[in-house]
């Protein structure tokens, strides 16, 4: 019994998001110059090697052009696929220079 009250909090911690309050900061680690529209918003320029933050309730949608028409990946990831790619809990990943996804 005393096992099992010790356990439980330790337990339900483990599937705890660390990230829900701060969200996943994304790096661009292209050697390019990116855009992005966030929650349906304006198209804002994101220079390479800078942060971008992405809380759980938002939507971003990252471009390779400054019109926000072509969308850098064929499907656009969401809170849950970036968080899902952070193997060690930092609430960071990045994008790298081939544009792939990737742990930071």
């Amino acid at each position: 019994m005393v096992i099992a009250l010790i356990l439980f909090p330790l337990l339900a911690s483990a599937d705890e998001d660390p990230c829900v309050k701060t969200g996943i900061y994304i790096l661009n680690q292209r050697q390019v110059n990116l855009w992005f529209r966030r929650n349906g918003g304006p198209c804002t320029f994101w220079e390479h090697h800078y942060l971008l933050n992405l809380k759980p309730e938002e939507t971003l949608i990252i471009y390779t052009d400054m019109d926000c028409k072509t969308e850098h990946f064929s499907k656009n990831p969401t809170y849950d696929v970036y968080k899902s790619l952070d193997a060690n809990r930092d609430c960071k990943v990045r994008i790298l220079f081939d544009g792939t996804l990737s742990d930071l």
